[in-house]
């Protein structure tokens, strides 16, 4: 998949599309990215987090946020994935260390437990009943940079956002999203 933004300059593009440029299955393009989506660790740790006998692919993607890319609303990326179980998460993989500036994941400690958001796709309105939610019902807000290696993992229900790239070079990220082998 390629991503729909692509061409159109950023002032004229929705919050969304300001967010970052994305592109799926990467694994079919190219074989470093396929050596990272297959990685045996990586799929070891998903299982061993989410407590199942194995996991498998959903798919993986490429989550670039340009210079002078806009936030990433509040949002759970499970509303998007019509899994029979909730029992997913996504290995977040940024390529480079990923400084509070470029906009690193930030999330609602707890939020998979709660109810919040979960029918609101990546929009405004996502950003603002979630934000107002997480607030009222005391989730704290985690945000931490990222040096050079780490590895990211979030349960499909956990609530997260990014703020924007205010650099002058973008945020490289690679994901890969494991369900339940089951």
């Amino acid at each position: 998949a390629h991503d729909r933004s692509a061409g159109v300059p950023l002032e004229d593009r929705d919050t969304y599309g300001k967010a970052f440029i994305q592109v799926g299955n990467l694994w079919e393009r190219c074989p470093e990215a396929r050596s990272l989506t297959f990685s045996k660790r990586l799929a070891r740790i998903a299982a061993e987090l989410l407590g199942t006998r194995g996991v498998r692919l959903w798919h993986d993607q490429a989550l670039y946020k340009e210079p002078a890319g806009g936030f990433t609303p509040w949002h759970a990326d499970q509303q998007y994935w019509p899994m029979a179980s909730g029992l997913s998460v996504t290995a977040w993989i940024p390529l480079h260390a990923v400084p509070l500036e470029m906009g690193p994941l930030s999330f609602a400690r707890g939020s998979h437990r709660k109810r919040i958001g979960r029918e609101l796709a990546i929009s405004d309105e996502s950003e603002q009943l979630i934000r107002e939610a997480v607030r009222d019902q005391g989730l704290d807000e985690v945000i931490e940079p990222y040096a050079n290696g780490d590895v990211s993992f979030h349960l499909g229900w956990t609530l997260h956002r990014a703020g924007p790239n205010t650099t002058a070079h973008p945020r490289k990220v690679h994901t890969v999203i494991f369900m339940d082998i089951d």
